[in-house]
């Protein structure tokens, strides 16, 4: 173990890989923190392989070791990544105030515990943040004068945040019905092109009854607050889910999200003010929109594979 403790609750959620649990579990020993919440899928209907792989996981789940309180929530039938993910994150903040968020193909470095620690007790009261990313995409960003900036968004790929702000978070984006959320939308996003694929994006959400995400729901939720998300001058994480065994990102790689691991130095340097940084903003926009395409013309293929089946079934 490393001789940093973290005091903060860590969330993990898995489902069916094993060796990828296996190694999030061996970063989190690493902080020993005092509470572990475990939040697991069950496999997919008629899915032996499934099967197995569900209970391995939570065997290796169980192989917590130090001093800690474990709270588990698992499903025996299968959620699938949008709702597991949303219904188990949600089910960890009724349980406790604040928690770092972890699924099972993102690995952080270490000191990511402790810069999400330290800046959850200094935002703690300002309901401006809402959100703590471990995830640069750019790399790397004006780390010379600063440990990390504001932004409108903020990776989903190792985060913390507290019960007050994940309250927000609603899978159906209801409030995008309201023509005056969708004008504010632009106010605060300013950028055309952004607020337009945004837009796009949260129009295929609410006409979908099987959404199959709830990142994007949970940006909506920060955005319909003006809310602020802290993005770290180095990027802190890296996903190994990029593989045969990947929900949305199965055969495709995404180099914004394959960045270098750094190192959070300490003590943080704090910015000396809060505001948005636009040109970070822009140019993770630029960096990240080839993914976002993928991902949903993927999801778009999925669909019109399953209308193709149910017509020949008719």
């Amino acid at each position: 173990m490393s001789e940093y403790r973290t005091g903060l609750p860590v969330v993990m959620i898995a489902f069916n890989r094993p060796e990828k649990a296996q190694q999030v579990l061996n970063v989190v020993r690493s902080v020993a923190p005092p509470m572990v919440l475990l939040v697991t899928d069950g496999p997919r209907p008629g899915n032996r392989a499934d099967e197995e792989k569900c209970c391995m996981v939570r065997r290796i789940l169980d192989g917590i070791d130090w001093p800690c309180e474990i709270l588990r929530n698992h499903s025996e039938r299968n959620l699938g990544c949008d709702r597991r993910v949303a219904t188990g994150v949600s089910w960890a903040f009724e349980a406790v105030e604040r928690a770092v968020v972890l699924e099972d193909d993102i690995i952080p470095h270490p000191s990511f515990f402790r810069y999400c620690e330290e800046l959850l007790s200094r935002y703690a009261d300002d309901e401006r943040v809402m959100m703590i990313s471990g995830t640069n995409v750019l790399g790397q960003w004006k780390q010379e004068r600063q440990s990390y900036h504001f932004s409108y968004y903020g990776g989903i790929h190792g985060w913390a945040s507290w019960r007050r702000a994940w309250k927000h978070f609603d899978p159906s984006i209801s409030r995008w019905k309201d023509p005056e959320v969708r004008r504010r939308l632009r106010d605060v996003l300013v950028d055309r092109r952004q607020a337009a694929y945004r837009a796009s994006l949260y129009d295929r959400i609410q006409g979908e009854a099987d959404r199959g995400t709830w990142d994007y729901q949970w940006g909506f939720a920060r955005l319909v607050q003006s809310g602020l998300s802290i993005v770290p001058s180095v990027n802190l994480v890296r996903n190994i889910g990029f593989d045969a065994d990947a929900t949305h990102t199965q055969g495709v790689w995404i180099p914004a999200c394959d960045r270098p691991v750094g190192t959070a130095e300490f003590p943080l340097r704090h910015p000396g003010y809060m505001m948005v940084d636009r040109e970070f903003d822009d140019r993770m926009f630029r960096a990240i929109l080839p993914g976002w395409k993928c991902r949903v013309k993927k999801r778009l293929k999925g669909l019109l594979g399953v209308l193709g089946m149910k017509r020949k079934a008719a």
